[in-house]
């Protein structure tokens, strides 16, 4: 792979992966489109360093308040201040997403398959759809509930949404809102939870990696350098006009978008 192919690559990835289109699913079809030899998991998931880096530089002061509240006092769930729950209910939903991920990887490799990213753009678009429009007729939506109490409920079934997207073209941001807005939350506090959530997963799967990226050699090294940089500064620009787009638009534009895209690589496959 060529640097310049590996900033597409990383352009792609900022945009995809805080939008509800799912950023593994345009990461796993685009050597179909680009005619190129499909560098792998691995590749993929360098590209998440960049936009992982670009949620903490976005929510720096908001990480930094988070770290702070790792005490004694967290294990007292009789009271808190709001960073605290939010810490609390935060913790909850990475391990419940870090133990299904563990579960699901198996399964995960062999569905790198075109026609199953295909078919979990349309599902999942249709489930966004649904999710969408069901939070927009909803009166009595929660506002900013992790950081009111232990959100049992809401932690757990996120967290399990979350570890569903392992699989490309469901949509890690897009599953992790769809279940939030079921659930009642309000679209802002759903992207913020949802973009954090992110940060302990990418950084967990790198780690993991470290061993084969360190045997890879320094030029497959240089050609993630460019495809990192570029996947961390088109996703801060996307995390920054997403967060304030995020209470006025409907999300249900992105599954029109995700059936289109889905449509089109039918065409293109067959």
């Amino acid at each position: 792979m060529s640097s310049f192919e590996a900033i597409i690559y990383g352009i792609i990835q900022g945009l995809s992966e805080f939008l509800p289109v799912s950023s593994s699913g345009h990461l796993a079809l685009l050597p179909y489109v680009m005619k190129i030899q499909d560098p792998g998991v691995v590749f993929d998931l360098m590209m998440h360093l960049g936009t992982a880096f670009a949620v903490i530089t976005y929510f720096r002061k908001d990480i930094l308040s988070y770290i702070r509240a790792l005490n004694p006092g967290l294990v007292d769930f009789k009271q808190g201040s709001p960073t605290q729950w939010f810490v609390r209910n935060f913790i909850l939903a990475t391990f419940v997403s870090v133990i299904l991920i563990i579960l699901l990887i198996p399964l995960a490799k062999l569905a790198r398959d075109p026609n199953i990213i295909v078919f979990n753009l349309m599902f999942f678009g249709a489930i966004l759809w649904i999710a969408d429009e069901y939070n927009h007729r909803k009166s009595d939506l929660l506002e900013s509930p992790m950081e009111s109490g232990l959100q049992l409920k809401l932690a757990l079934l996120i967290g399990a949404a979350q570890a569903i997207a392992i699989f490309p073209g469901v949509s890690r941001s897009g599953i992790t809102l769809s279940m939030a807005l079921v659930l009642g939350m309000r679209r802002k506090d759903a992207g913020a939870f949802s973009f954090l959530m992110s940060l302990p997963i990418i950084m967990a799967g790198i780690l993991k990696e470290i061993p084969d990226l360190i045997h890879s050699g320094g030029e497959k090294l240089s050609v993630l350098f460019w495809g990192i940089f570029s996947s961390f500064v088109i996703g801060w620009l996307t995390v920054h006009f997403f967060m304030k787009l995020i209470g006025k638009i409907r999300l249900g534009y992105f599954s029109v978008y995700r059936w289109i895209l889905a449509i089109l690589m039918l065409t293109l496959l067959n």
